[in-house]
């Protein structure tokens, strides 16, 4: 069977994966209202899915110099399966947290396992195929608000019970397909899983704190959207689908994302994206007419969007094979725990009084001086990477 089709099956479970973490954003209000919890504590649900999608990585990725990436992501599946089940049917708030976190850890341990087995099974072209897989995770977002208007028509649990059911599902498949194709061994020689984190960590610290402080300010703002929406005056229905607004605007986002990380030097190109998401979300807060908001959104989501297959090409290219997968796993446990408080801090800060627009102009503020920062690093030439990493295939 062809390495594509394996693929394919693996842009499957990275939809359900995506979805199962940005379900949760339109839900807040529901959560709010069915279990009589304050912004600060809906907030926390968020934050524990996404901090469960942190929590594991660093043990996702010692097994993977113990056991293949096939069987890691088999785990995943599974994980995924029952932390859907247990949101479906959680009689309180206890229950619903510990499902959630239980929904990121799922997420978590697949993305450890998932992106570096795809860049050794099309080594030439990295950011193509972390586009493409990048764009089936965000059509998952996409789907996810109108998936909860749906839903909400009846009950918001029917859309976790149906989650459970493809997730099962979809892991057989890739087991299948994973059993019938020649697999690549270029990981074989990553078996020391600090020797590796070690050798890297300068690269890891990098990725880290630019790709980390840019998505807890992302993490903050889509969390909460669409209750700031309202809060600027936009009609409830109106506020809902921004959201998708601004997960449709990363579908296009990753394509062209991937196909420019396989030619742009890294650091530049990276610098100019979490720029544009900047000047992007600065937009969101001065906009306040609808049409002005809809033409912010499309620029955050667009801009947002194209840091995930260029920072994940950045990496993945720019590691060697016996530690691409050790470092990629601290990498993306640091990145995941800084991002993943960013919904907590912005709910605990409203709840306290302060505004949704002081909120994010503090955090536009403290985002420009990374970028400074970094340009002026990169100009002396002090940011590890900076070529693009992998060729073009005709």
């Amino acid at each position: 069977m062809s390495r594509s089709r394996l693929f394919g099956s693996l842009c499957a479970i990275v939809f359900l994966v995506n979805f199962a973490r940005v379900v949760f954003a339109p839900l807040v209000g529901e959560f709010i209202g069915e279990f009589a919890i304050g912004e600060g504590t809906a907030g926390l649900i968020v934050t524990l899915a996404w901090l469960g999608s942190a929590a594991p990585r660093l043990p996702a990725g010692w097994a993977l110099t113990r056991f293949s990436r096939q069987y890691v992501i088999l785990v995943s599946g599974a994980m995924l399966t029952l932390g859907a089940l247990g949101v479906a049917i959680a009689p309180g708030v206890p229950t619903l947290m510990t499902a959630a976190f239980a929904i990121g850890l799922a997420s978590g341990v697949y993305f450890v396992a998932a992106n570096p087995f795809i860049a050794e099974l099309f080594p030439t072209r990295v950011g193509r195929v972390m586009g493409v897989h990048g764009m089936a995770s965000q059509l998952a977002a996409v789907a996810a608000a109108p998936v909860v208007t749906v839903a909400l028509w009846y009950d918001w649990r029917l859309a976790f019970y149906g989650l459970a059911v493809v997730a099962a599902a979809s892991t057989a498949v890739f087991v299948l397909f994973a059993r019938r194709t020649d697999l690549p061994d270029a990981g074989a020689g990553d078996t020391d899983f600090l020797a590796g984190a070690r050798s890297e960590w300068k690269l890891i610290l990098a990725g880290v704190v630019l790709m980390g402080l840019t998505s807890f300010v992302w993490q903050g703002l889509f969390n909460f959207y669409e209750l700031y929406m309202i809060d600027k005056g936009i009609p409830e229905a109106t506020a809902r689908n921004l959201l998708t607004v601004i997960f449709a605007a990363g579908v296009p986002a990753f394509l062209v994302s991937g196909d420019l990380a396989d030619r742009l030097p890294h650091v530049p190109f990276l610098l100019g994206i979490v720029s544009t998401f900047l000047a992007g979300v600065i937009l969101v807060v001065v906009s306040s007419s609808t049409i002005a908001v809809v033409a912010a959104s499309v620029v955050v989501g667009f801009a947002i969007h194209m840091l995930f297959p260029a920072s994940d090409t950045y990496l993945l290219a720019s590691l060697p094979d016996e530690s691409r997968a050790s470092a990629y796993a601290v990498y993306s446990a640091g990145m995941m725990t800084t991002q993943a408080a960013g919904s907590w801090v912005v709910g605990e800060a409203i709840e306290a009084g302060a505004g949704y627009d002081a909120v994010f102009l503090s955090l536009s503020g403290g985002l420009a001086l990374v970028i400074a920062a970094y340009a002026v690093l990169e100009y002396a030439g002090r940011v590890p990477g900076g070529a693009a990493g992998a060729e073009r295939v005709a």
